[in-house]
């Protein structure tokens, strides 16, 4: 039986949920590191609803925080990080699922919002659940197992792939932006359509821009039309 999870939450402004943005928090942190987010994006996304679970492990290298997996972060294992990744990506599905069944939506109307080891669960499971989420969004992250995409087959009800923003900063120290250039190429050799965006003098993390760029991103794929006035308040 999958671990079961949970996190900090932002209800629907509106009051009235149609969506669903997950945020996948990052190695060693909590869902409260990215929660703060929906009060930023609320105003133009009244009709959603976000979470941010915490993940399901203590991390070692991080008292009070969690991971999804372990992750040696100076040394990086890809097979270690698979194996993570295959054994994470039950225990997301169910809270996924059950988050879905909560609100009466379907899978079209899921955004996945990861940073780091979160955007690498988002790009694993969200290709390879049983039916593909609105979009998936991935900040200072990459993809892990690029040779094992053949068997990564959600699609859209109209057959066609999640669309995909990939968002890094060209100084990042932790994942370097060479990451965002090699996920978003081995996505295109297997047909998977992936936008990106490169911050300029941003490390580790989630600048003003990115933002902008990925509340933009998660109203495309959900589908919210945004007036010029929204699109200049983010």
């Amino acid at each position: 039986m999958a671990a079961m999870i949970d996190g900090p939450r932002v209800a629907a402004k509106s009051r009235t949920t149609k969506q669903l943005v997950v945020f996948l928090h990052g190695y060693g942190a909590d869902g409260n590191d990215l929660i703060a987010i929906a009060k930023q994006w609320q105003n133009f996304l009244p009709d959603a609803a976000f979470v941010s679970p915490h993940a399901p492990e203590p991390c070692a290298q991080a008292p009070g925080g969690r991971q999804w997996f372990p992750l040696n972060v100076l040394d990086p294992n890809p097979a270690e990080q698979w194996a993570g990744l295959n054994k994470a990506q039950p225990v997301l599905d169910a809270f996924l699922d059950a988050e879905l069944k909560r609100y009466g939506l379907d899978d079209t109307k899921l955004v996945l919002v990861g940073f780091s080891q979160g955007t690498m669960l988002a790009l694993h499971a969200g290709l390879r659940r049983q039916h593909a989420p609105g979009g998936i969004l991935g900040y200072s992250g990459l993809l892990v197992g690029p040779e094992h995409l053949s068997e990564a087959g959600a699609l859209l009800p109209n057959g066609k792939r999640p669309p995909i923003l990939l968002i890094h900063g060209n100084q990042d120290e932790l994942v370097p932006a060479e990451a965002l250039f090699i996920s978003a190429e081995e996505l295109a050799k297997a047909d998977i359509p992936c936008e990106w965006h490169l911050s300029t003098g941003l490390g580790h993390g989630i600048d003003g821009t990115g933002l902008a760029h990925g509340g933009l991103f998660t109203a495309k794929c959900l589908k919210v039309k945004l007036g010029p006035e929204a699109k200049v308040k983010l």
